[in-house]
């Protein structure tokens, strides 16, 4: 099967922004211009195409990212409609990955809101180039040039204005091609489809012709030559004007911003132009290096052509109920056909390709062939997670891994009948595998089953999808923290069995030296250099009773942090046996703990706070009434970034804190580092 469009007209972007800035508006937008739907869809009455889970239509908010495939003037955009509360970061994070471009949507109310502050910097750690639209102008209180301040201040890009409003709020009507020097109107009987080309009002001219020499100046920057001709007084050309932005939003050296009301329909058709222009094609960006299977540090290049071998990464995962599974896919190079063999790098294991889907939403096309540049989705790979590297088996690589944030919020979680415990636990795996910031664990000490995530919408919806998805209902409450115990001084103490077993005599002695290890070196058995006549046969079961003794504390909680010396047995003719000598050991150990002052001890996370610098005060002052330990402050761009650690018991529910203390622009990541005697307030 021929390819159907060139590389070199493929844009694969992604549409980031925070919760109901319009990102899912401006999707359905687009679709409809480029004739992949025919009718409009609505957010708020939950008829959008790309919000197709239930939890979406009714809470009005965008879950799992959607990829869609439309064309435009014979380019392929491939789009990812990405989630804007913060508790579904990892969305964002895995699409930005795999893109080549993406849009910035901003409120023209609210302008730079939290997280879309979080995925722009998101959008820097990975070098994605981006445009920017400000939507939602005929909103009351709009203001187009208060936006632009603010994401100059907040997002430290270099914003370049490439249209500006006609009006505000109710008075909203077009926008001005600064490039062109036209007023552009969209004719609402046609819903935007007909646009009206007009000169630009007089009382505008004086703001247009003040805002292009700004933008002409920053583009001639980009240039020399354009530097040269701009110093000279010279006029720029259109096309050099659109050269020198294209340039420098593929340099990440500035940001053009256009506006609009996708509600109203105004301003999406440029946008669409803007993404052809301005965002890469595959072959624009710079190639992501692969390295050899066996020697991490031998770089392996596959440009982003059909001619190279198949390379690809697995970005995304997601529970379908018709095929069990869909694993998504960006294709680096070669290609992909049906029945092809290849390899999973990351996990060693071949898989069989069955099916390839393009996906628009929950629409799907079958093909025979997936090209470079490509996103498509192949349905039941059985041994490929989110961030596996999927290549051609006879000329292996392996992508780096995507990282996620690890889950900071735990809750228990209980079916309300005991005989759907092992649906739920099912069910668990099953989102697991697609949800990389979605853990679970059986805790023994407690009984329970503790899930952590990223935040508590995020274990919320979770709770929901268990529910609706997999029929199983359950509960929600809160987990308890796991402590440790270990003992704060040496001691020697023996420990003997003498009684019959199975009708035999046997008896056993041990004595050990049980003293406090170093923090994080566990549990440590060695045996005394004298005791070269311990038979081999006795040794592994004296450390094995060592071990068991020491599973629980005198409070009940594992031990850690203790070195145990053999140094002596002691026997007695025809009677000794691997159980006494276990059990021995055994019970020197529990005899030993009680004498060498047990303690409690609590987990201790590393902590990573990125904040403006405003709220760093508040934050630090919250930190230690958690007896938080502050550990620096460094500038991170335009943000401040506090290094800390802190007792996890006093972490629960932070991240809803924290969201108050700053006004929702403060993100954290928590990991665990160690444990400390217990300071329970």
């Amino acid at each position: 099967m021929p390819r159907k469009t060139d590389l070199s007209l493929m844009r694969n972007i992604g549409i980031m922004a925070h919760i109901d800035a319009g990102k899912t508006t401006t999707t359905e937008r687009i679709l409809f211009y480029t004739g992949n739907i025919h009718r409009i869809g609505s957010v708020d009455d939950g008829t959008a195409f790309t919000d197709y889970m239930e939890q979406e239509k009714e809470r009005g908010i965008t879950i799992m990212s959607a990829a869609v495939s439309c064309f435009w003037h014979n380019n392929q955009i491939n789009i990812i409609d990405t989630p804007g509360h913060v508790d579904f970061t990892a969305e964002v994070q895995r699409s930005l990955r795999v893109l080549d471009g993406a849009i910035g949507v901003f409120c023209g109310v609210g302008g730079v809101e939290p997280q879309s502050e979080t995925v722009w910097h998101q959008a820097d750690m990975y070098h994605v180039p981006r445009i920017a639209y400000i939507n939602k102008m005929d909103r009351m209180g709009a203001n187009f040039y208060r936006v632009i301040d603010m994401m100059k201040s907040r997002l430290g890009a270099n914003i370049v204005p490439v249209q500006i409003p006609i009006g505000d709020y109710d008075t909203f009507e077009g926008i001005i091609d600064l490039i062109r020097m036209k007023a552009l109107y969209f004719d609402q009987e046609s819903s935007g489809t007909e646009i009206i080309e007009k000169e630009i009002p007089e009382h505008y001219i004086e703001k247009a012709s003040e805002m292009r020499a700004i933008m002409i100046e920053k583009v001639s920057e980009i240039d020399d030559d354009l530097v040269m001709k701009y110093l000279d007084g010279n006029e720029l050309s259109i096309e050099e004007i659109e050269a020198g932005l294209r340039k420098g939003t593929l340099e990440s050296k500035l940001v053009p911003v256009l506006t609009g009301s996708s509600l109203k329909n105004i301003g999406v058709q440029p946008l669409i132009d803007a993404v052809i222009k301005y965002l890469p094609s595959p072959n624009e960006v710079k190639y992501l290096p692969g390295y050899a299977i066996d020697d991490i540090e031998k770089e392996i290049i596959r440009k982003p052509s059909d001619d190279e071998y198949f390379s690809a990464l697995a970005f995304k995962l997601i529970t379908d109920p018709h095929v069990k599974k869909l694993v998504f896919i960006r294709v680096y190079s070669g290609t992909l056909k049906i029945g092809q063999m290849i390899l999973n790098s990351t996990t060693g294991k071949r898989e069989r390709i069955q099916k390839i889907m393009l996906m628009s939403a929950k629409k799907r096309e079958e093909v025979s062939e997936a090209f470079a540049g490509d996103i498509v989705a192949i349905p039941d790979l059985r041994f490929t997670r989110t961030g596996d590297t999927l290549c051609d088996d006879k000329h292996p690589l392996i992508y780096e891994k995507i990282d996620f944030a690890e889950p900071v919020i735990n809750q228990s979680i209980e079916t309300k009948t005991l005989a759907d415990q092992d649906k739920l636990l099912e069910a668990l795996n099953r989102l697991v595998e697609e949800d990389p910031t979605l853990n679970y664990k059986n805790d023994e000490e407690s009984g329970q089953i503790i899930i952590s995530g990223v935040g508590e919408l995020h274990l919320e919806i979770i709770a929901d999808r268990l529910n609706r998805e997999f029929k199983v209902p359950v509960k929600l409450g809160k987990p308890q923290v796991s402590y440790r115990e270990t003992i704060t001084k040496a001691v020697i103490q023996s420990g003997m069995f003498d009684k019959p077993i199975n009708g035999k005599n046997t008896y056993g002695e041990v004595v050990l030296k049980l003293e406090p290890g170093n923090s994080g070196s566990g549990i440590n058995v060695t045996f005394d250099l004298g005791l070269d006549k311990i038979p081999a046969l006795y040794r592994q079961p004296i450390e094995t009773g060592v071990r068991e003794a020491l599973s629980l504390g005198p409070n009940g909680y594992p031990m850690i942090d203790i070195k145990v010396l053999v140094q002596d047995i002691k026997t007695e003719d025809q009677k000794q046996n691997e159980i006494a000598f276990k059990i021995a050991a055994s019970i020197a150990v529990k005899d030993g703990v009680r004498k060498a002052s047990p303690i409690l001890m609590e987990p201790f996370c590393d902590l990573e706070i990125i904040s403006p610098e405003e709220y760093t005060g508040d934050i630090i002052a919250d930190l230690s009434s958690r007896r938080g330990k502050i550990e620096r402050i460094e500038p991170q761009g335009t943000m401040q970034a506090i290094k800390s650690q802190a007792p996890l018991s006093e972490m629960f529910g932070y991240v809803t804190k924290l969201r108050s203390a700053s006004q929702g622009r403060a993100v954290y990541t928590m990991t665990f580092s160690h444990y400390e005697p217990a300071g329970i307030k």
